[in-house]
C-alpha cells in the first residue's frame, strides 16, 4: 500500500486549510502517458460494472471503486457501457504500447476505447491532456481495472466541451446537443490539475464537461486538483456544464479519494462540482475532498471567494442531485457545506440522499441547522430516506 490507497503512486497534496471564520452563504451562478507497473486495489464495489476490454491474466487484481456496503439499484443509464466488441484498443499485450500519444489519439477517433497492457496494472502519464472530438457520437474508455490514466500533477487528464469550436463545431445548439456520450469506467485518474485553465471557467482537475452526456462507472479518483481560490469555480475531480435536455450525469460505485491524502482538493468541490445540471451518484465514496477557497459566493468584500462543498459543490436553477447507497466521510469545506453545498437559486431544486450517510465532514463557516455537513437552499428540505447525517 502506498499513502493508504494501493494502485497509484503518490504525489505532494496541500496540507488542510486553516478554519475560516463563519459568514452568512448565497448561490449564484453563471448563465453561464508512460507506462509503469503498480499494485491494484481489492476492495470489492456495491455495484458490479461488466469488466471487459483489457488483458489480464485469471485472478489478476483488478480495480474496485465505490462504496462495498451499498447496494442500491443502478438505473439503467447509470449501468456500465459494453465493451466486448471495443472500435481500438490501446497497446499490444505489454505496457510498451501503452503511453500517452495513443491514448490522446484514441479518444480523439472516438469509439469504443480498451487497453491491452499486458496482465498487471499500469499508469500511464499523459504528456497531453486527451480530448473529445465533437464529431464522434459516442466515447467509451475502459480500462479493464488495471488502467491508470495521470496527469502527472501537471495538466487536466480528460477535457469534452461541445461549445468548444477546436474540437469542431456539430450544432447550432452546442450547449443542448445530445452527443458525444461519454463513459468512463474501470479506470483510476490520478493526478489531474486544472489549475490556470481558464476555458469555461475553468474547474475539473480530471475530467471537464460541457455538453452532451457523461457518466462514470467503475472508477477512482486521486489527489487531483484545480484553482485554489475563485467563486464558483470547482471540481478537483470532475467539473460538468451543460447535459443533453437537462438529463443527470450518472455516478455509479466510484470512488473520490478513498484514504487520507489522496483527495481532491479546489477552491470549490473537491470531488465533484457543477452549475445547472442534476447528478445520480449510486453506491459511492467520497472521503478527504477538501474545499480550500475563502470567502463563498457571492465571494465577501476583500476575499477571492470559494471554499464551499468539499466534495460536491452544485448550484443553478432547476436542477436535482439524488445520492443513493453512498458514503461522505472526512470531507472539509473552508466555508460552506463540509460535504455537499447545494444552491438553486430560484429555489425549484432539490436534494435527496436514500440510504447513504454522512459523517465527519465539518463546514467550517456554515451549514443547515439540522443537516451536518450540508448548505442546502432549495425546494423545501432535503430529502433523508434511510439516510444518516452526523
Amino acid at each position: 500500500l502506498v499513502g493508504g490507497v494501493p494502485g497509484v503512486p503518490p504525489a505532494p497534496q496541500a496540507p488542510p486549510p486553516a478554519p475560516a471564520p463563519a459568514s452568512p452563504a448565497g448561490g449564484s451562478g453563471p448563465a453561464i502517458g508512460t507506462a509503469v507497473a503498480t499494485a491494484s486495489p481489492t476492495r470489492r464495489p456495491s455495484a458490479s460494472p461488466k469488466r471487459t476490454g483489457a488483458a489480464g491474466t485469471p485472478g489478476a487484481a483488478r480495480l474496485h471503486a465505490g462504496n462495498p456496503q451499498g447496494h442500491e439499484p443502478v438505473p439503467a443509464d447509470g449501468q456500465a457501457a459494453a465493451t466486448s466488441h471495443p472500435t481500438r484498443v490501446i497497446g499490444h499485450g505489454s505496457p510498451a504500447g501503452c503511453t500517452s500519444p495513443a491514448v490522446v489519439a484514441a479518444v480523439a477517433a472516438g469509439g469504443v476505447i480498451t487497453f491491452d497492457c499486458g496482465p498487471r496494472p499500469v499508469v500511464i502519464v499523459l504528456t497531453a491532456t486527451a480530448k473529445v472530438r465533437n464529431s464522434s457520437p459516442r466515447v467509451v474508455i475502459d480500462g479493464g481495472g488495471l488502467v491508470t490514466l495521470s496527469g502527472g500533477g501537471h495538466r487536466r487528464i480528460l477535457y469534452m466541451d461541445t461549445c468548444d469550436q477546436r474540437q469542431g463545431w456539430a450544432t447550432s445548439h452546442c450547449q443542448d446537443q445530445s452527443s458525444p456520450q461519454l463513459t468512463v469506467q474501470n479506470l483510476t485518474f490520478a493526478d489531474g490539475n486544472a489549475t490556470g485553465e481558464t476555458t469555461d471557467g475553468g474547474g475539473g482537475g480530471a475530467v471537464f464537461v460541457r455538453g452532451g452526456r457523461f457518466k462514470a462507472v467503475n472508477t477512482r479518483f486521486v489527489r487531483n486538483r484545480c484553482d485554489a481560490t475563485g467563486p464558483d469555480l470547482g471540481g478537483a475531480a470532475i467539473r460538468v456544464l451543460d447535459q443533453y435536455r437537462g438529463l443527470p450525469v450518472y455516478i455509479t460505485g466510484s470512488t473520490f479519494g478513498g484514504a487520507p491524502g489522496q483527495g481532491g482538493v479546489c477552491s470549490n468541490g473537491g470531488a465533484l462540482s457543477s452549475i445547472g445540471v442534476s447528478w445520480v451518484i449510486t453506491n459511492s465514496l467520497f472521503s478527504y475532498n477538501s474545499a480550500i477557497g475563502s470567502g463563498a459566493n457571492p465571494a465577501r468584500s476583500g476575499t477571492p471567494g470559494g471554499g464551499s462543498g468539499g466534495a460536491v459543490y452544485t448550484d443553478g436553477n432547476r436542477y436535482t442531485v439524488r445520492l443513493a447507497g453512498t458514503v461522505l466521510t472526512h470531507d472539509d469545506a473552508r466555508e460552506g457545506g463540509g460535504a455537499l453545498f447545494f444552491v438553486s437559486n430560484d429555489r425549484t431544486g432539490t436534494l435527496t440522499l436514500v440510504r447513504s450517510s454522512g459523517r465527519s465532514n465539518p463546514s467550517r463557516g456554515f451549514e443547515t441547522p439540522g443537516y451536518p455537513g450540508i448548505f442546502f437552499l432549495g425546494s423545501g428540505h432535503p430529502v433523508l430516506d434511510g439516510a444518516s447525517l452526523h
